[in-house]
């Protein structure tokens, strides 16, 4: 099956340099505010106690907050979750000072004299400290990093270097606008995000493969014409290919996001972003990094 029509010769790296200042100004502000604000740490990276509640009424959060009472030291926020009209809410405690199975029963207690016994219901309850926190925190991020040198050392080793390095470029490319739209969607980042940012990483190398493949496939066979038209052709001849494997994927994750609940919206989110990214990275980032390695050795003879 192929969407796109035999011959058809869409000029991508015509744009090239509209694209690559674009990307820069939107990872360039990414930066800022990643170092300047930081992201939303989930319990898994910052430390703390989490509690998802469901209720059969509707309840409002200065409700549920004065029910809580002074279960928390510090910060206690409360917050939706999940569909509109689901009566579901996220407590985030950001220091307890009873163990995780007293403030199940403390928190049961409160809630009962509150709202009756049969009036709601404790999902989940999860806790860690904030070393293991540090530690998780610390350990997502060089997975992260070590996932994308190595991506762009495969492709280096099955390839060459110019490639590579266009992969790399647009790995951290992919990584750090869906940081951004994470942060913009006012997400918060735990494991789940991590494991999402790494599905990132791997599926958007897999499309760059099959473009770096064409592009050397049709060096050796069309010698006389310029790497720009052969990487123009060699796009063109894949997107047929990318527009059906990334479509399919998409419709999943659209669904995941729309009908999976609030647990799995964020993960859902991320690989929403991160797809669309990839597929865009591929052609407008990967590509030219190619194309300027090319002219630079040129420009060096």
């Amino acid at each position: 099956m192929e969407l796109i029509k035999p011959g058809t010769n869409i000029p991508f790296t015509k744009y090239r340099r509209i694209a690559v200042a674009l990307s820069t100004a939107v990872n360039l502000a990414v930066l800022v505010v990643l170092f300047a604000k930081g992201p939303n740490l989930g319990v898994d990276f910052a430390g703390g106690t989490v509690v998802q509640l469901r209720f059969a009424q509707k309840v409002s959060i200065p409700e549920v907050r004065s029910a809580l009472g002074q279960l928390g030291t510090g910060d206690t926020v409360i917050q939706d979750f999940g569909q509109e009209g689901s009566n579901e809410f996220l407590v985030r405690l950001e220091k307890t000072a009873v163990q995780l199975g007293a403030l199940g029963e403390q928190l049961r207690a409160g809630l009962s004299q509150r709202f009756g016994s049969d009036g709601f219901e404790i999902r989940r309850i999860e806790s860690v400290g904030p070393k293991v926190g540090k530690e998780l925190r610390e350990k997502g991020t060089w997975s992260l990093i070590a996932a994308t040198i190595m991506m762009g050392v495969y492709i280096w080793l099955r390839f060459e270097l110019r490639f590579g390095l266009g992969a790399v470029i647009a790995l951290i490319h992919d990584v750090l606008v869906t940081v951004g739209a994470l942060m913009l969607a006012h997400y918060e980042f735990d494991l789940t995000i991590v494991a999402a940012l790494l599905t990132v990483v791997g599926y958007s190398v897999n499309d760059t493969v099959i473009v770096c493949d064409r592009i050397r496939e049709n060096m050796r066979k069309i010698r006389r014409e310029s790497l720009e038209t052969i990487i123009n052709m060699s796009i063109n001849e894949t997107l047929s290919r990318t527009i059906i494997t990334t479509g399919t994927a998409i419709l999943v994750l659209v669904a995941l996001f729309l009908l999976g609940g609030g647990v799995i919206r964020p993960f859902a989110f991320a690989l929403l972003v991160g797809f669309f990214s990839g597929v865009y990275s591929t052609i407008f980032i990967a590509s030219p990094v190619i194309l300027l390695w090319e002219k630079g050795k040129r420009s060096a003879k």
